[in-house]
């Protein structure tokens, strides 16, 4: 699939304040399964110096600085992406030690999957919860993950919370009510208590226009599966990823998938936050309009 998004974040200061050095994260990933095409990123007012960069994780960013004060400051990501997996089960797992929950990788990945594997919550009731969920959909790791991905959809309510850090899991599990980085946090949390390597990934989902997915920034787990690498899992729609989301960013903490990181300083300063997300189709657009013109 083809898609257009458009992404427009705007700040604005109750007075002029003085902004630090800032990160921005809205170059949408490209890699095997997802590619992309046009990307601009436009700033008002122009900073006075931008560099883009890779960072720790393999994902784009832009980091920005300005010199003096500014009470606003606007940033609009227009971006053309390609998503190409059509199945996300093509592949087997190819290090035995991953076919059964626990999981224990090879020792061939040394250290290199620990920030992935640590969890970030310590609650004793996520790791019954777990376990209670080992028994009832059993060991096999592919089959878990899938069993995981639905029932979290299926048990729990999806709410709109525009701004805040996610939601800590033991409370999600009191409540049974979260918006997309609450499932998704709750979803890696239960992995890692399993021994699995997991990342908070933020992105894009085309899916019906019922106010949220759209127009909202959206938000999945992926679990690293020997043979299958980094594999998407939705559990706000109970879906396994493949190319109906469009990834920004992963890492092993949300906090790190932001779409922009940085700070302002100004004697009695606030700040409030505008935001605006478009997500089109343009290949099913195109077919239409070929189709047109055939006539």
């Amino acid at each position: 699939m083809l898609f257009r998004i458009e992404h427009a974040i705007r700040y604005i200061y109750s007075d002029r304040a003085y902004i630090e050095p800032m990160t921005i994260r809205l170059r949408p990933r490209s890699d095997c399964w997802q590619t992309l095409h046009k990307h601009s990123l436009d700033i008002e007012p122009a900073p006075k110096g931008m560099t883009e960069s890779v960072d720790l994780e393999g994902n784009s960013s832009a980091s920005i600085w300005s010199t003096g004060l500014l009470d606003r400051l606007s940033l609009r990501a227009v971006s053309e992406v390609e998503t190409t997996r059509k199945n996300p089960f093509d592949f087997i797992l190819t290090d035995t030690q991953t076919l059964s929950l626990p999981v224990k990788y090879g020792a061939g990945y040394g250290n290199a999957l620990d920030p992935y594997i640590t969890r970030e919550y310590s609650s004793d009731d996520v790791h019954e919860f777990a376990n209670a969920l080992l028994k009832e959909f059993g060991t096999n790791t592919t089959s878990f993950l899938t069993s995981l991905n639905q029932y979290l959809h299926e048990n729990f309510n999806r709410v709109l919370r525009e701004q805040g850090e996610p939601l800590h899991p033991s409370d999600l599990l009191k409540t049974r009510e979260g918006a997309c980085r609450d499932l998704t946090v709750l979803f890696m949390d239960i992995c890692r208590v399993l021994g699995l390597a997991t990342r908070y990934t933020s992105g894009y989902f085309f899916g019906e226009d019922d106010g949220f997915d759209q127009h909202e920034l959206h938000a999945w787990a992926e679990v690293y599966l020997p043979g299958g690498g980094w594999r998407g899992y939705d559990p706000t729609h109970g879906l396994a990823v493949a190319d109906r989301h469009v990834a920004l960013a992963s890492a092993c903490k949300p906090s790190l998938t932001a779409p922009t990181s940085g700070m302002y300083r100004g004697t009695g300063v606030t700040s409030s936050l505008e935001y605006n997300i478009q997500i089109s189709r343009i290949d099913a657009l195109e077919t239409h309009n070929a189709d047109l013109m055939e006539d």
